[in-house]
């Protein structure tokens, strides 16, 4: 099914349905929103028959509305689960997530349910239809990182009937149950680490800023923390691309080339840090004397640095397991009652990067 762009005119007057949260959507509910026979509806959601443009409007954006999947499971199976769970995360060139998704198939792996993953880019759109196609195989339960989605995404989830745990942030509230960190308390943390090593002078650079919400978040506990201790950002650069060492080396280089006066740079995650690491070792700067520097994420590769990077572990591995114990416990007790919110705690690695006092 393609969804159809219609106007705000329309979403306006499409009727809504009242559901249990626990049910899944029918057709039925889909032909009461829209005033239209269940015949009608499963021609439009099939693209068959002989249909008005004007009907086929109003189903689509009633179905939309509602975050109506259709199921693909066809004959005897219609009404039942897959043995899948749909594991679906922003990136796979990100070293954040293989770790995650170890630790969902390590516990997966002692039951009879199987991960499926999808990837969205960040891009919201993209993960509308990845949602929209792994639910349309009606999955035992979802597993999706962050928060901050669509009407749409959020209306599929909860239309879903199924357990879904939201991964690696607690800044939010979740469809159903959460399992993360809280990023801006990460943030604040390692702010107060560096002023309390007596650093004053501080640049910030981040990847993906606009569109990955647990670096912005980290961003503002940062500078909630530095503004408490007196402190403003003294330079800030935010890139749209990928996490990327060269990319480390050249943001670090312009922004010592208009500030050469900061003494710490704070980056949004181990890659870039490493290569600003790597280009402050090759200029002969003194580190963490002259200049300090930390990053986020706790990546197990870059310990073959000429010098351990400050960094912070955001729980990857534990995250992934007890978001996948929670989906496996619920499948196997629909009723057993779960934790709707888990937060995990971090932990600053100092290495040789941030001066401890």
């Amino acid at each position: 099914m393609h969804y159809a762009n219609v106007n705000a005119e329309q979403k306006q007057d499409t009727p809504t349905v009242a559901q249990d949260d626990t049910r899944p959507l029918t057709l039925r509910d889909v032909s009461e929103a829209s005033g239209v026979s269940e015949m009608t509806v499963s021609r439009v959601l099939r693209n068959r028959g002989d249909v008005s443009l004007a009907t086929r409007e109003k189903v689509l954006e009633a179905a939309k509305a509602l975050g109506y999947v259709p199921n693909k499971i066809a004959g005897a199976l219609a009404s039942q689960r897959v043995n899948l769970v749909a594991v679906i995360i922003p990136s796979l060139s990100n070293m954040v997530f293989p770790e995650v998704m170890t630790g969902i198939s390590h516990v997966l792996e002692k039951t009879d349910l199987q991960p499926v993953f999808g990837v969205t880019d960040y891009l919201p759109e993209k993960e509308e239809r990845v949602l929209y196609e792994m639910l349309s195989w009606r999955p035992s339960g979802v597993i999706i990182a962050g928060l901050e989605r669509t009407d749409p995404s959020r209306a599929m989830l909860k239309a879903s009937g199924i357990p879904v745990v939201e991964i690696m942030d607690v800044d939010g509230t979740p469809v159903d149950a959460m399992v993360g960190i809280s990023h801006r308390r990460a943030g604040r943390m390692m702010a107060q680490a560096i002023m309390k090593a007596g650093y004053q002078n501080i640049g910030f650079m981040g990847t993906k800023m606009p569109l990955d919400h647990r670096a912005r978040k980290r961003f503002e506990g940062f500078t909630e923390a530095l503004a408490k201790g007196g402190i403003e950002i003294a330079d800030r650069e935010f890139y749209s691309g990928g996490s990327a060492l060269a990319k480390g080396r050249d943001m670090t280089r312009e922004m010592l080339d208009r500030n050469p006066e900061l003494d710490f740079l704070y980056y949004s995650n181990d890659m870039i840090a490493a290569g600003g690491l790597l280009y402050l070792l090759e200029q002969g700067i003194d580190i963490p004397g002259q200049i300090g520097l930390a990053g986020f994420n706790g990546v197990e590769l870059l310990q073959g640095l000429p010098r351990q990077l400050a960094t912070m572990d955001a729980c990857r591995l534990e995250i992934g397991t007890k978001a996948a114990q929670i989906i496996a416990d619920r499948v196997e007790n629909p009723d057993a009652p779960y934790d709707k919110i888990t937060e995990l705690t971090p932990t600053i690695t100092y290495g040789d990067t941030l001066k401890r006092r």
